[in-house]
């Protein structure tokens, strides 16, 4: 399919965060592929919406992006929806505690797959298409990637290689393709995890005093992405000031 709109791809964009930046591109003109790896119900909804916007401008794919058999199909199926790729949002994320005493093999291949191994192999797959579009690629961190969360070892490990591979993807991939990084804060509370206090004392330290929103992420992906055409290699934290007390 030939589109006269810029296209992106989002990886885990049934929900949450990635929905919001899904439905922030869609607005700003751009053709949508959502990824999801099981909540497909989620991702059809959603894709329903956009449709009812403007026909045929978003589709969906489910795949499981921690194993390579999964990254191939999202590429494939990404590659025959279009002729072009402008834009390729690695959301995707697993996240839970893992004490560094009880941590099984199984999860260490769980969180570095989902989280940063999926992502690299996703851009390489994706590269001729980018490449052909002077695309870019965004990839949302956390700001955990520079400060380690406790008991969250393998998370931030995770986080702490795709802020590598940001900066060094746009290095390698300059001039004919940007890569950036967003980095969230507190923004949505991880679900089934943390109670008042615990919460309490993380927005205690941010300066902002209050939570994020999805929008902060998805409209900081936007201006990478649609509106920074001189910007490369580079890691905003959108966290409302919870950086400057870690």
């Amino acid at each position: 399919m030939k589109s006269s709109r810029k296209t992106a791809l989002v990886t885990g964009s049934a929900a949450r965060i990635g929905a919001c930046i899904v439905e922030t591109l869609h607005a700003r003109d751009c053709d949508v592929l959502l990824h999801c790896n099981s909540n497909v119900a989620g991702a059809e909804a959603l894709a329903k919406q956009l449709n009812a916007r403007r026909a045929d401008s978003a589709f969906v794919v489910s795949a499981d992006i921690s194993s390579g058999s999964g990254v191939e199909k999202l590429v494939d199926t990404c590659l025959r929806q279009w002729d072009r790729l402008d834009l390729l949002v690695n959301n995707a994320s697993r996240f839970y505690p893992t004490p560094v005493a009880e941590t099984t093999a199984w999860q260490w291949d769980d969180i570095i797959n989902s989280n940063l191994r999926g992502a690299y192999f996703l851009s390489q797959g994706l590269l001729p298409s980018l490449s052909e579009a002077g695309g870019s690629i965004v990839n949302i961190l956390d700001i955990h990637a520079s400060k380690p969360m406790k008991q969250h070892a393998v998370y931030s490990i995770a986080k702490a290689g795709l802020q590598m591979m940001t900066l060094s993807l746009a290095r390698e991939l300059a001039p004919k393709i940007r890569v950036n990084g967003v980095a969230p804060g507190a923004i949505l509370w991880p679900e089934n995890e943390g109670d008042d206090s615990t919460q309490s004392a993380i927005l205690n330290r941010v300066a902002l005093e209050r939570l994020g929103e999805p929008s902060d992420i998805a409209s900081a992906v936007a201006y990478l992405a649609l509106d920074a055409p001189y910007v490369t290699g580079q890691v905003l934290a959108v966290d409302g000031g919870r950086s400057l007390n870690m």
